[in-house]
This record gives structure tokens, sequence and C-alpha cells, in this order.
């Protein structure tokens, strides 16, 4: 048995409800899921319910977005088995207020090529604490303007030079690492080749830095390997998953098509029991 330890639901960017989720995880007989929206914790409180409900277990997660000044590109924490998530409310929020006002110019500037609404695009958004880029598409689907999420037309207006592409503002990485630890979190470096993390993963090992995302769709077998030793060398924590958002993920994901071994599962948990007995 095995756990995934990275998805996502409808309160971000995923297209499936926590108790399909949920659902879907007893299936496959994991040992764990982790739940891990966007820039909320909102959906894995409701998990760890629900969870309890259907004999899962859910890890509390959230994903917090962040950006890397010095090499000017963005990263992802990971924030897992958190004491106090009403710590991270107020940096959450202002992610959030960034992400949306974001949102809402894109859907202002994809007007300007396709005769969609605002309307249309809150009506796909429905569920989640704020409007990602997926949701726009979707609602280009439904419109009858794209026939996928990703494709010719997200690349039109998304890609690196996409006409309705908006940069977001999101804090430096070793603030939400500072920010996670005072939370009574356990703060992993997600997909470190996804963003080319490479060098800010060695910068952030001495600052306290618990762990790394060793499994991830995008990591070839070689930079899984490679991260492990890593992982090994420094004592990080060794995490992986899916990366699951059901039909908006960019390539077919499967809920538990990438995981973490049960060892690296039990270790998380027994580095938090560790954690609550120092205090």
């Amino acid at each position: 048995m095995a756990g995934d330890l990275h998805c996502h639901t409808k309160i971000s960017d995923g297209s499936l409800g926590i108790e399909d989720l949920i659902s879907l995880a007893k299936r496959k007989n994991l040992s764990a899921i982790a739940v891990t929206d966007h820039d909320t914790t909102a959906g894995a409180t409701r998990a760890v319910v629900v969870g309890k409900r259907q004999d899962v277990r859910v890890i509390h997660g959230v994903e917090i977005s962040t950006t890397d000044p010095a090499r000017g590109r963005n990263a992802h924490l990971l924030c897992y088995l958190c004491d106090y998530p009403d710590r991270l409310e107020g940096l959450l929020h202002r992610i959030g207020e960034n992400r949306r006002a974001a949102g809402m110019a894109m859907v202002r500037k994809v007007m300007r090529y396709y005769p969609i609404t605002p309307e249309l695009v809150v009506k796909c958004a429905t569920g989640s604490t704020n409007i990602f880029k997926q949701h726009i598409m979707h609602a280009l689907m439904d419109a009858g303007y794209a026939d996928s999420v990703y494709g010719e037309v997200y690349e039109k207006l998304f890609g690196q030079d996409g006409c309705a592409r908006v940069p977001i503002e999101y804090p430096h990485t070793q603030d939400v690492l500072t920010a996670i630890h005072e939370a009574g979190g356990i703060a992993v470096l997600a997909h470190p080749h996804t963003y080319q993390n490479e060098e800010l993963l060695e910068e952030l090992i001495p600052l306290g830095l618990d762990g790394v995302e060793v499994w991830h769709p995008n990591h070839t077998d070689a930079q899984s390997d490679a991260l492990l030793s890593l992982a090994r060398q420094h004592n990080l924590l060794a995490t992986g998953g899916s990366d699951f958002h059901g039909m908006y993920s960019r390539t077919l994901r499967a809920i538990a098509s990438t995981t973490a071994p049960d060892d690296c599962i039990s270790e998380l948990l027994a580095y938090k029991q560790r954690l609550v007995k120092k205090g």
C-alpha cells in the first residue's frame, strides 16, 4: 500500500468534490491521502472530517504559492499537519485577493477575443475559493470556443507569451517557510523540478525545510532518485503524490498514479509526533 500526498479538490482548481475524491481514494485502497488545495485550508479541514466517516486517513495539507525573488521563479510549499491553520489565514487571504484580482483581469482580457461573460466563468468556478485559469478555460469550452482545458486556445491565452496572461504577486518563499513553522506545520518543497527550484532547495535546507516532494508526475525516475538521495543526506522527509486535479490536469493523472511509499508516510507522521512532544 501507499499514499497520495498531493491532491486538489473543487475548493481550489480541482474538478472533484471532497467526498468524491475520498471515495476514489478508498476504492484505490490507499493508506493515506492528503488534500492540498492551493492557498486555502478549507478543503483539507473538511476532508479530514469526511475521511473519518469513510474510514480513510486524510492528512491535513495546503499548497502555498510563493516566489523565489533571487531567480524570478515561482515555488510551491506544501504545508502538512498544521497545528494552527488560523495563523496562516492572513497570508492565504492576501494570496487569494491577489489571485482574484489577476483572475478577473484575465477574464476581461479573454473577453476581448471571445464573447463569454464573467457570470459564466464564476459559474464554472462554483465551489472554489477563487478563479483559476482552468475555470476560464472551462467557460470557453462550455461556450464552444475550446475543446479542451489545455491546448491551442490555452497557449494563446495563458502560455508563456499569452495575450491574457496576468502575473500574480506571491509572498517570498522564505517568509512562507517561517509562517508554516510558526503555525506548527511541516514545510515540504513541492515538485522542485517543475519550476526549476533546485538551487532554492539547497538554500532552504539550512533554513529549516522539513522535506521535499520526491515523487511527482513531472519528475523523471532519475530526478526522483536524486531527490531521495538528497533527502536522506540531509535528513529531510520524502513525500510524493499525483498532484491530482481531475479533468483540470494538464496530463492524465488519476489519483494514486504517483504515490509515496508507506514508510515515508510513517516517517511524516512520526516526525509530527516528535514535534508535538518538543512542544
